[in-house]
């Protein structure tokens, strides 16, 4: 199948579940604002040096998946789970538990792959108000909301750990 199908030519696009949606929908720009986040992870994956880092990363960009998918669907039980959820909590824990606690407020960009980490933050909040928004109209599962609200936490954690010495 072509990657060119001219089906969204007139602005339409189709969901996961296959319901056609205007391209500038909260919806898709709900779940396009995800997509962002996993190509900040992706060139911070590609800049880190730590394999550690780069294997969190993967792992996050596969779950982000499963989030863009929940997003792209109507009336289907969601992906991200209280389980998916409950993991980022616990490395947010593991993480914390490495880093001296925090003192001040961080300027990041000491290394490349902390830059990115930081975008992907800061993309994770916009996408949250984006989710947040679309939840205010349509059916958006919760455990969504709080996966985007655990992965700007955890973004910031892998930044730090990432410059940390």
């Amino acid at each position: 199948m072509s990657i060119c199908t001219k089906t969204g030519d007139k602005g339409s696009t189709s969901l996961y579940t296959g319901q056609r949606v205007a391209k500038n929908s909260l919806r898709v720009d709900s779940y396009g604002s995800v997509d962002e986040i996993n190509s900040a992870l992706a060139a911070a994956k590609a800049a880190s040096q730590k394999e550690t880092i780069k294997q969190y990363i993967t792992a996050l960009q596969k779950l982000n998946m499963s989030l863009m998918a929940d997003l792209a669907s109507i009336a289907v039980p969601a992906h991200i789970t209280v389980e998916e959820v409950g993991r980022l909590e616990q490395l947010i824990t593991q993480i914390e538990g490495k880093l001296p606690p925090l003192k001040a407020f961080i300027v990041p960009g000491d290394s490349l792959c902390g830059a990115f980490l930081d975008m992907a933050r800061t993309t994770a909040r916009r996408a949250e108000r984006r989710v947040l928004a679309l939840a205010q109209t349509e059916a958006v599962d919760e455990q969504d909301r709080l996966y985007l609200n655990r992965l700007s936490d955890l973004c910031f954690l892998l930044m730090r750990l990432e410059e940390s010495k």
